[in-house]
């Protein structure tokens, strides 16, 4: 059984605590703790010291300062705080967070229970705590990284509903990673062990759309000369991506919607009806409800579709993501040779607007990695149009080029500067002269944290 690590956390005394949420916390193999409502650590498993301790004792500290060290609450801190959302429900609360942990910084899955004495008064929180792997906080060659409270909002959103069999529909711009988040949602699901099948829909024509999708037997038509697989059949026990749904022709949907709400489908030129088994991903840079308004989408099959929604933010929505995506997509596309971009060059790219999002920036990177001779980018490496969209001499100094209001020009400048600082936060507002505090109220009011 696991050790509960106890602390001496004013104003619940030892004696308090029922026996029972002891054993609770003991029977936790993730980490766990016990907090009070004013967040000191009361009592924890074995598991959470091993994950969170740091050599010191978990007397009178408190959970923000452990896990995130902070020197104030996360909610104050510019971030989603789950015990302050308990105390407020008084029902449960999860949230995705960023935590230290012996391994560096890791996506945590954090919830938070309040626990009730005998009038029904919440007395204590538990908190349990589980590491997420579908994305990392910091630079990793492959898969998912970002930290930005866009794409954690994303990510908790994926991590919610991977281990369902709901349909997900993943929406944005064209070049936000929507595949990787698929494949991201297979990984998490009890399919995990069956294939991924992606499906380029804007790629299938009339003519191709059954046999691509459902297979054809042999002799169904002039040139099928043996018997086909289709890609619903290939998908069989995992998960079908179709991407591009949006791109689907009108006659062809029915199609599609008969297979979804019958999960049955037949080979081209086949009698014997064959049973789907696969779990749907669909992704579009369209606005589906918009063409369901135009005609040029079925009403029916977009309610099918459309059960668990997530959108995927722009690169310009989470700027504060670029250093990390550049170091990781540097790992990427110049392995071996430890190329960085200078800080003339970050602050090009950080006042870029990235229309073709994290895709163009890659694209940027290797073409600046094969122009760079040395080891560092500089923003002559970069192309003309990232330095035109600097503007004027002004511009290029941190000025505008037209008179913008007091609100947008300081998001603007906090965004620069953010990013140059790699995004920490901490450092920063020391640089500007501030507050932590002041610095998070500032990033919100932007929509960053």
């Amino acid at each position: 059984m696991t050790n509960i690590a106890m602390t001496t956390a004013s104003p619940i005394p030892h004696a308090a605590l029922p026996g029972e949420l002891l054993s609770i916390l003991d029977a936790f193999s993730e980490p766990a703790v016990l907090l009070a409502p004013d967040y000191r650590i009361i009592a924890a498993n074995q598991t959470y010291g091993r994950s969170y301790g740091d050599g010191l004792t978990l007397q009178q500290r408190f959970c923000y300062e452990v896990s995130h060290h902070y020197t104030l609450p996360c909610d104050q801190a510019g971030e989603t705080c789950p015990l302050k959302n308990a105390s407020l429900s008084n029902m449960p609360q999860r949230v995705l967070h960023v935590h230290h942990t012996p391994n560096g910084e890791e996506h945590v899955d954090v919830e938070v229970t309040p626990i009730h004495d005998a009038g029904g008064q919440v007395q204590f929180f538990l908190e349990r705590m589980r590491v997420s792997r579908l994305a990392s906080p910091l630079p990793k060659a492959g898969g998912l990284v970002g930290r930005s409270s866009g794409f954690i909002k994303a990510l908790e959103l994926v991590q919610r509903v991977a281990s369902s069999e709901s349909t997900v529909l993943l929406l944005g711009e064209s070049g936000t990673g929507k595949e990787l988040i698929a494949q991201a949602v297979h990984e998490a699901s009890v399919r995990r062990d069956g294939p991924f099948v992606p499906v380029d829909c804007s790629g299938l024509t009339e003519t191709l759309f059954e046999s691509e999708l459902f297979g054809h037997e042999k002799g169904a038509f002039t040139g099928a000369l043996s018997q086909k697989i289709g890609l619903v059949e290939a998908a069989r026990g995992g998960t079908l991506f179709l991407d591009e749904v949006g791109e689907i022709p009108l006659t062809l949907q029915v199609k599609l919607l008969r297979l979804l709400e019958s999960a049955t489908y037949r080979r081209v030129g086949g009698i014997e009806p064959q049973k789907a088994d696969f779990r749907l991903v669909c992704a579009t840079h369209r606005d589906l409800r918009q063409a369901v308004e135009e005609g040029s989408f079925r009403r029916d099959l977009y309610y099918r579709i459309n059960a668990f929604p997530i959108m995927l933010p722009a690169l310009r929505e989470r700027i504060e993501d670029l250093p990390l995506l550049i170091e990781s997509l540097l790992q990427r596309v110049a392995s071996g040779r430890r190329l960085r971009l200078s800080e003339a060059a970050l602050a090009v790219l950080s006042r870029y607007d990235f229309p073709g999002n994290i895709r163009e920036l890659r694209n940027i990177l290797e073409r600046a990695a094969l122009l760079c001779d040395g080891r560092t980018i500089l923003p002559e490496h970069l192309p003309d149009e990232c330095r035109r969209s600097q503007g004027s001499v002004q511009a290029a100094a941190g000025m505008p080029s037209e008179i913008l209001p007091l609100e947008d020009m300081e998001r603007r400048y906090l965004l620069w500067a953010l990013a140059r600082f790699h995004g920490d936060k901490r450092s920063l507002s020391e640089r500007l002269g501030i507050s932590e505090r002041t610095l998070y109220r500032k990033l919100q009011g932007a929509r960053y944290k």
